[in-house]
């Protein structure tokens, strides 16, 4: 590692993820990864209200500076979590279990808890409150858990009868069983391609 003041260039020879992931588990340093990851995840979204309320009051510059800065802290916060996990992000279908997972905990066990604290001690808005969000985190889960599904079967591009599907680049409409691999009107792949829904 070179120094220039505060600036520090670092050889690529400092960088064998594989070697530190797999001396990782159970150290203090695989510990300290998960309290950077969590630092760094909050601080993504606090600053990001700031840049809202420095925009509220008239401070564009400070605003685009927090919205940098939250940019940047949400990269550091993805180098941790690749580090805790093997080094990359993990497949959709894995990210999926994890996701329903973590939103079962939230409204079974975190939030109920929660809830049931704040009512103790008198706060009953906020226990409300709690017991209205772990409402929602029920209906993620059940959206995951169904979007795995979809992936199981190998139904994410594929319908019985005929589905109205809606390229989400350019909004070309398309009825069928299956969307196309290509839309014919921007040239995205069928990835951009999703079942057409109308709630207006």
């Amino acid at each position: 590692m070179n120094s220039y003041g505060s600036l520090q260039i670092y050889d690529e020879r400092y960088f064998d993820m594989a070697r530190d992931i797999k001396e990782l588990k159970g150290t203090k340093t695989e510990k300290n990864l998960q309290e950077a990851y969590a630092g760094e995840s909050q601080a993504t979204n606090k600053y990001s209200y700031y840049a809202s309320q420095a925009r509220k009051e008239g401070y564009e510059q400070i605003g685009d500076i927090f919205m940098e800065t939250s940019h940047n802290e949400r990269e550091h916060a993805k180098q941790w979590f690749k580090y805790l996990h093997e080094g990359e992000i993990p497949v959709t279908t894995v990210n999926l279990t994890d996701a329903a997972a973590g939103e079962h905990y939230e409204w079974t066990d975190m939030y109920a808890r929660m809830a049931a604290e704040a009512r103790e001690e008198g706060f009953t808005q906020i226990a409300a409150k709690f017991e209205m969000v772990a409402a929602i985190e029920n209906g993620h889960e059940q959206r995951y858990l169904k979007l795995l599904q979809n992936i199981n079967e190998g139904i994410v591009f594929s319908r019985d009868g005929d589905t109205v599907w809606q390229c989400k680049e350019c909004g070309h409409v398309v009825v069928g069983k299956n969307p196309p691999k290509v839309c014919p009107v921007c040239g995205h792949a069928q990835a951009f391609f999703a079942m057409r829904v109308i709630n207006y």
